[in-house]
């Protein structure tokens, strides 16, 4: 896959680039701050983009506002976007309205070369990757709402639902049958009033939408 890489830390930076090569992808532009963002994604149009949030020259926003602005021109363009910190606002935006193709991971996950590649194929092929630090804290911070109807059972399967698993994955990771998987599943979209679908990213989306329903508008509580 062709790669755009925005990373202002020079070692990361370098060590992304070192890693997809390695993995086989090709990297069509490297970029430092924040402006050269959009620029070397419309003129690319890569399959994928990985970008840091906060960038030069204000160190606040800037890959995150890049990549919204790049969708917009690219609409589906897949992008992971990687940020120190869990930020909720960021990740309430970037997945604002059940978007497909996007990923949210800290960059510790980086570290971490097969769950990162992971993630960075999934969200290629039009999934979605969430840290599960990041789905923990968007799923604490949800306020009264359905979801307090789960049993704990279920909301383990959410959890891992919206990390972009599948069925097989959340079965090994809980060790319990697929079946049994199926049948978690079929109860949490049942209590979120959500449609009963367990096949591909459709089932993500439907949680991340949900999501975005209990936010609202502006976002997760602050």
């Amino acid at each position: 896959m062709r790669v755009v890489i925005a990373e202002d830390h020079a070692l990361l930076r370098e060590g992304l680039v070192l890693l997809l090569s390695s993995a086989g992808h090709e990297v069509v532009a490297v970029v430092s701050t924040g402006p050269e963002v959009l620029p070397a994604l419309l003129t690319h149009r890569p399959d994928v983009a990985v970008l840091d949030v906060r960038m030069p020259p204000g160190f606040r926003d800037e890959g995150l506002r890049a990549a919204l602005a790049a969708r917009a021109e690219i609409p589906g363009l897949p992008v992971l976007v990687l940020s120190q910190y869990v930020e909720e606002s960021y990740a309430a935006e970037l997945l604002g309205g059940g978007a497909r193709g996007v990923g949210y991971l800290l960059k510790d996950r980086v570290g971490r070369v097969d769950e990162f590649l992971d993630a960075l194929d999934r969200v290629t092929a039009g999934g979605t990757a969430l840290d599960p630090e990041v789905v923990t804290e968007l799923l604490t911070r949800r306020g009264d709402s359905p979801l307090d109807s789960l049993t704990p059972r279920e909301g383990e399967v959410l959890k891992l639902m919206a990390e972009g698993h599948d069925n097989t994955t959340i079965g090994r990771t809980l060790v319990i049958t697929e079946r049994a998987v199926s049948k978690h599943i079929g109860n949490v979209f049942l209590k979120l009033d959500l449609p009963p679908s367990d096949s591909g990213h459709r089932r993500v989306q439907a949680v991340l939408t949900y999501l975005n329903k209990v936010w609202g508008p502006s976002g997760p509580p602050r």
